[in-house]
């Protein structure tokens, strides 16, 4: 025998469900038959986005938002349907748009939610902030990039660590927010990942982050004084992808611009980074990253000009 198929619901079934729902004990029961709905077929879920199931779920999350101890509000819930309706541009706009700031909302549970509700905070939050303008994420609050570092530093689910990762990878190079994300804490999280990561796409996410937030002086001072920042990033040259090089080299160019010491330039050359970039200068490593690797090295020439590191032919590219 065939499975049944259950026909897609309507408009009119979707607003008088949500019109009744007075109690938390109503709203749990509504929750219940959305999600079932939603689980259904695609078509159910245009139609929930159309009639206001949208609006009813985010309020569940912004007036909900209680201490993790607290024993009622369905949030885990409104959130993994709210994620699963999987909702158009223009549904996402709306959403922010509709229920005041969103983003706030989604923000405090982050902070006092379970896992999951962490979870698909971040996965809601990265699919608004892809498609939110420019001035939306020049105003992205402190609190915010505080709790997505939280969210990697707690590694709670490999998907949100992903999420977070892309997240800020895509918010991090507008306006301050770099610097808000080096006050939260995110260059020694990122750098443990780092020594923790062995693959590719994740060592060049965490290397594209790591350079957007030495973009400023805290993230690059925030590097520096990490034991292993400098050996980490400069042994991921040549040894992940053109693009894991192409940022470590940018990083690298960036700190010894703007505060490279003595002690610090010694350091890199007990570490082979000099060495690192001559073989970058003699291997296909794309030619911005050649530029980088030779510019690093012309700038400090008279640090590494005798070391048995570089090669002699090389000198006569050294300024005076």
């Amino acid at each position: 025998m065939q499975a049944s198929i259950k026909p897609p619901i309507s408009k009119p079934q979707i607003i008088k469900l949500l019109d009744d729902t007075k109690s938390p004990r109503q709203q749990v029961k509504c929750l219940k038959r959305l999600q079932s709905m939603a689980s259904q077929n695609v078509t159910n879920k245009r139609i929930m986005e159309s009639s206001g199931a949208v609006e009813f779920l985010a309020s569940i999350v912004s007036t909900n938002n209680h201490s993790a101890a607290d024993p009622i509000p369905p949030i885990d819930e409104a959130l993994s349907i709210l994620y699963s309706l999987q909702l158009s541009e223009a549904g996402l706009k709306n959403l922010m748009a509709k229920n005041g700031d969103f983003i706030v909302s989604l923000t405090r549970v982050m902070q006092v939610g379970s896992y999951e509700s962490r979870v698909f905070s971040v996965l809601l939050l990265k699919s608004m902030l892809e498609i939110s303008d420019p001035m939306q994420l020049i105003g992205l609050r402190p609190k915010l990039f505080i709790e997505l570092v939280r969210v990697l530093r707690d590694q709670i689910s490999r998907q949100a660590s992903k999420a977070t990762l892309q997240l800020l990878v895509h918010i991090c190079p507008r306006g301050r927010n770099k610097i808000k994300a080096a006050e939260a804490g995110a260059v020694p999280i990122l750098i443990d990942l780092l020594l923790e990561s062995s693959k590719k796409r994740d060592c060049e996410m965490i290397l594209t982050l790591l350079d957007a937030v030495c973009g400023c002086a805290e993230g690059r001072s925030e590097l520096l004084s990490h034991g292993a920042g400098l050996a980490i990033v400069s042994k991921k040259i040549l040894r992940v992808s053109q693009v894991a090089s192409e940022r470590a080299v940018r990083i690298l160019l960036s700190i010894s611009k703007s505060c490279a010491t003595i002690n610090m330039l010694q350091e890199m050359l007990q570490l082979g980074v000099a060495a690192k970039l001559c073989l970058v200068l003699q291997l296909d490593c794309g030619y911005k990253t050649k530029e980088r690797a030779r510019e690093l090295l012309k700038l400090h020439a008279k640090v590494w000009k005798n070391s048995p590191c570089i090669p002699t032919n090389l000198f006569s590219s050294y300024p005076a």
